[in-house]
């Protein structure tokens, strides 16, 4: 049935003060700036909101000022976040660099941590792919996992910046099946974007610091996004969806019947060139999926696969390469 999802991205610049000696003031005046940001989309009544990469980072400090300033700082973001999303229970996807005092070596982590509308972090994504200088000079471990998280309105994956030029991490992720993948960042990544997108057979929600914000649907095309004016947008998708191919589905009359059977609620949409659509259904007593299993329509991996199978059995072995 619909699963309408209602997303602000957030991609102010971070403030430009120098060190001033004082790090609880620091901490106060980043609270109160990120307060000042979030009065741009909490109005719109969102289910979720993704922030940046670092976040609550001085570009201006040392990287030793930046350090200590993580230190003083703590958890205390997180927390200030975590007030917002119950107040007004939303989720929260907060990525920033976070301090584990327990490890002695590279104790830094640069992550996106997943609040719920309890305001209880649910799931912690550590970049997987870093800069050097990150671990080189910044103490932050790399992270190894990458974990798809269960919230109340889908599966969800998340990748950092940098994390988007490898590829071996999108297919961990392609494979998982997420319905929506978040993207905290200082670089956009352009037609990236779209491949991971449309690789993960999933939504794509961007943003990015100091630069365009934007919600891409599972084919890579642009949803809604922000602008040259605003570093913020909010926008809405349904995530009660499913690709399939064309082929034989339109060819055996199956897009045609569940079209004529459903009407305005069952949206099929053909982004064009690809040789594939999208399923959306819109209407209360059912998901997309039933209608899949109602007129046997087959979803495109499951037609990509049975054509891969199609061909091993026609090609011998020791001629696939």
């Amino acid at each position: 049935m619909v699963n309408k999802v209602r997303i602000s991205l957030l991609g102010y610049p971070p403030p430009s003060a120098a060190f001033g000696g004082d790090y609880e003031a620091h901490v106060s005046q980043m609270q109160h700036y990120l307060n000042a940001q979030l009065r741009d989309v909490l109005p719109d009544r969102p289910d979720l909101i993704v922030v940046p990469e670092a976040c609550d980072r001085y570009p201006a400090f040392t990287m030793d000022q930046r350090k200590e300033y993580y230190r003083v700082r703590g958890d205390r973001i997180r927390d200030f976040y975590s007030d917002i999303a119950r107040k007004h229970h939303c989720y929260i996807a907060y990525s920033a660099c976070r301090y584990l005092p327990e490890e002695s070596v590279n104790p830094f982590r640069n992550c996106t941590q997943i609040i719920d509308r309890d305001g209880k972090v649910v799931g912690v994504y550590n970049k997987n792919h870093l800069v050097p200088s990150e671990l080189d000079s910044g103490e932050i471990a790399y992270g190894t996992e990458a974990p798809v998280f269960e919230l109340d309105f889908g599966r969800v994956g998340c990748a950092i910046c940098f994390d988007l030029n490898y590829m071996e991490l999108m297919r961990r992720y392609a494979e998982q099946k997420p319905q929506l993948i978040l993207f905290s960042s200082m670089y956009h990544g352009g037609m990236v974007q779209q491949e991971w997108a449309y690789n993960c057979r999933a939504y794509f929600a961007g943003a990015v610091c100091n630069d365009q914000c934007r919600v891409l649907n599972p084919f890579g095309e642009e949803q809604f996004t922000s602008t040259n004016y605003q570093h913020y947008i909010t926008g809405t998708v349904n995530l009660d969806y499913m690709l399939a191919h064309i082929d034989h589905n339109r060819a055996d009359g199956k897009f045609r019947a569940a079209k004529e059977k459903y009407g305005e609620n069952l949206i099929i949409h053909d982004p064009g060139h690809i040789g594939a659509v999208m399923l959306t259904y819109e209407g209360t007593d059912k998901t997309v999926w039933d209608i899949v299993k109602e007129f046997d329509i087959e979803p495109l991996d499951d037609y990509f696969n049975r054509c891969r199978a199609h061909r091993a059995a026609a090609v011998s072995a020791e001629d696939i390469p």
